[in-house]
């Protein structure tokens, strides 16, 4: 299967064995995880006061319990006392843990109360049904963490994120880099860094990881074009890049599974880039990557915000299909847009995966530092928000979902808190919920969506999976109508379930059984109800979304890039909440632009490019180069251009060039210029 791979990756122009490859590589990489993954156990100190059901739960606090404490209460997440008890200082000072006993699957929340009944301080605790089979390496469900961030430098907090992570049911998690840590110096790589503790640990719990990086070291900036942009934008050398990601791949093989080559490319925080130059960048990333191990995942270089057709149309243009093996893209809008909103992204994925590698939809904390706490109508809300996300992404054409974010993490300026854990590891409500679809939603595959026309705001997606280790067909159902956080939680709708289907059981959205009937009324609150292997297809299910049939193709290593001064970046219109950017010129006057070509092959490459298409009215000289490219080179070609002054849409000007270097393929760059009079 490895030379199979590699003869891919020779630049042969084998278009029908690409794509193959690609899917070989993914099958096996499952297959071998799955083998070699055991069940996860929490470990002995019980980090985030996590337990398996059946165990007594022993709750550490932190920061100490105030003196005036006397007594301890357990509340559920409804806020209904289920245990209480003296508290006992001196047991408590001794074992460093408060005996709580035995408590049933859920989340909770312990209370310190002194003799006037006030609460002086709170803890949260969680009790997960334990899992008895290992998480499928195929399973969607996944999780964004940036352990190596999170804990950096600390190895036992690395060890308790991966644990928690795993005992979730989760296989693929998302961590960080920081490139400047890796590389300080051009070709200098620094040992024993919080990447490799992070990537160490995580791999001893089981974990698939996917890494990204978007940012570069000062060495690979160039002000002259980026000014003091240029730490967020993408290397102007492509070939810094290609040598980055081939080093990460070598040093990472077998711990790190899948690489996102940057983070949100088309926003501002993370350089503004424009289609073309995520294209070219995702080239030369890919090509380096997979020269330090084929059998590495690369993903696309995340798009966020809401997919759109100029993106598409620059993914499109630019043949970029044959350069990515996993389409990732973030949203953080709600469930019920998914499907309607990311269509573009379903035609850019050209039939690969589609990974949405964050999502969320940010909810304002209602105390301030340092724990940014959520009220806790809104922490229920949270919970229930993180099942309806999971089902209706996967619905929506994913086939995996990565929840952003794992830990303790706020973005003040928007008052949000994102984190599935509070800042001591002590688990809120959704990760509880996470819990229970990682363990329900097992391997799940989408079946399709059981539409109701008489109660539109019902949802009912169905999957196959293998919750607990055994094949079923899993329904997850709710009753959500669209709004934001203040009218969310507020819908009922009757539900009639067929008689003729067998139900086996019914849990609730933190995984705890409930009757073995399905209710007549649904809420918000979903549900998982497990049905019989293949008894879903009795149901009158609608099929997921269709994604785009598979583009065949095969990489070049010859990668060509146009460079314009960031000052030249305008931000496009689009449809709301939506990120473009495109390059600029002025009207009327002639302009110098530069075309690089790369040769990231260890051979001299000859050939040609021209100017394939080219708007009218528009003046550009010259149209065409015969050049030669020495391995690992860069050919500079400079372009005179003069744009005529128009408005309206045929300002919006799409140019492409080919190239055709023999065995060595037929590279694309595609850029979009827009006239914008100064």
């Amino acid at each position: 299967m490895h030379v199979r791979i590699k003869h891919c990756l020779q630049f042969l122009g084998r278009a029908i064995l690409a794509p193959l490859c690609v899917t070989l590589a993914l099958a096996v990489q499952v297959s071998c995880a799955q083998a070699q993954r055991a069940i996860p156990r929490p470990l002995p100190e019980h980090p985030g006061n996590i337990y398996w059901n059946g165990e007594e739960v022993c709750v550490q606090v932190e920061p100490a319990i105030p003196e005036m404490a006397n007594r301890w209460q357990v509340l559920d997440d409804a806020g209904n006392c289920v245990a209480s008890g003296p508290f006992d200082r001196a047991a408590w000072q001794k074992m460093a843990s408060v005996r709580l006993g035995q408590l049933g699957v859920g989340w909770y929340r312990i209370e310190f109360l002194d003799a006037a009944n006030h609460c002086v301080r709170w803890t949260s605790a969680a009790v997960l049904a334990p899992l008895v089979a290992p998480t499928p390496g195929n399973s969607p469900i996944c999780v964004d963490s940036a352990t190596a961030w999170f804990a950096r430098d600390d190895t036992r907090v690395q060890s308790q994120f991966a644990n928690l992570a795993a005992l979730a049911g989760i296989h693929w998690i998302r961590d960080r880099m920081e490139w400047s840590e890796i590389e300080p110096k051009p070709g200098e790589y620094a040992a024993n860094t919080t990447y490799d503790t992070s990537a160490q640990l995580q791999s001893q719990q089981g974990l698939n990881i996917l890494q990204v990086f978007h940012s570069i070291p000062e060495w690979a900036m160039d002000r002259s074009l980026d000014g003091d942009r240029g730490r967020v934008r993408f290397p102007r050398d492509l070939r810094h890049a290609w040598r980055f990601c081939r080093a990460m791949a070598e040093r990472y093989r077998g711990r790190i599974q899948a690489w996102e080559p940057w983070n949100e490319a088309n926003v501002q925080n993370f350089g503004s880039h424009t289609v073309d130059e995520m294209c070219s960048y995702q080239k030369a990333a890919y090509l380096g990557f997979k020269a330090g191990d084929p059998d590495l995942i690369v993903g696309w270089n995340a798009y966020a915000a809401t997919p759109t057709r100029r993106h598409t149309e620059g993914i499109l243009a630019n043949e970029t299909w044959p350069y990515f093996d996993t389409y990732n893209i973030h949203t953080y809008d709600w469930p019920d847009s998914y499907e309607r909103l990311w269509e573009p992204a379903r035609e850019a994925a050209c039939g690969r995966p589609i990974w949405v590698t964050e999502s969320d939809r940010g909810i304002q904390y209602e105390t301030g530092p340092p724990w940014y706490e959520l009220a806790p109508r809104n922490e229920r809300l949270k919970a229930q928000f993180m099942a309806q996300s999971y089902a209706t992404s996967l619905f929506a054409g994913a086939s995996r979902h990565f929840h952003f974010i794992l830990g303790h993490y706020v973005e003040t300026p928007n008052k949000v808190q994102f984190g599935l854990l509070r800042r001591d590891l002590t688990p809120r409500p959704s990760y509880v919920a996470l819990a229970a679809i990682g363990r329900l939603l097992a391997g799940a595959r989408c079946l399709g969506r059981w539409e109701n026309p008489e109660h539109p705001n019902t949802h009912v997606i169905a999957f196959r999976a293998v919750p607990d280790g055994v094949p079923h067909d899993v329904l997850v159902a709710w009753a959500e109508q669209p709004g934001d956080w203040p009218q969310r939680g507020n819908t009922r709708a009757d539900w009639t379930f067929p008689p003729d289907i067998t139900v086996h059981a019914v849990f609730d959205y933190f995984g705890r059984p409930l009757d073995s009937s399905p209710p007549s009324q649904l809420t918000s609150a979903p549900i998982f109800v497990l049905l019989p292997h293949n008894d879903a297809e009795k149901l009158p299910l609608t099929g997921p979304a269709k994604n785009a049939d598979d583009r065949q193709g095969a990489p070049s290593p010859i990668v060509l890039q146009i460079q314009m001064p960031f000052s030249t970046t305008h931000k496009a219109d689009g449809p709301r909440w939506s990120h473009d950017y495109v390059h600029s010129i002025t009207p009327g006057i002639e302009t110098e632009l530069t075309l690089f070509a790369y040769n990231f092959s260890n051979e001299r490459a000859d050939g040609t490019i021209r100017l394939e298409e080219m708007p009218p009215g528009w003046r550009l000289a010259p149209d065409h180069w015969n050049i030669q490219i020495e391995p690992m080179g860069r050919t500079p070609l400079v372009i005179r251009i003069m744009a005529p002054a128009l408005a309206g849409e045929s300002s919006h000007a799409w140019f492409r060039w080919r190239g055709d270097f023999a065995s060595s393929g037929r590279p694309v760059l595609a850029c979009q210029l827009v006239i914008v009079d100064q």
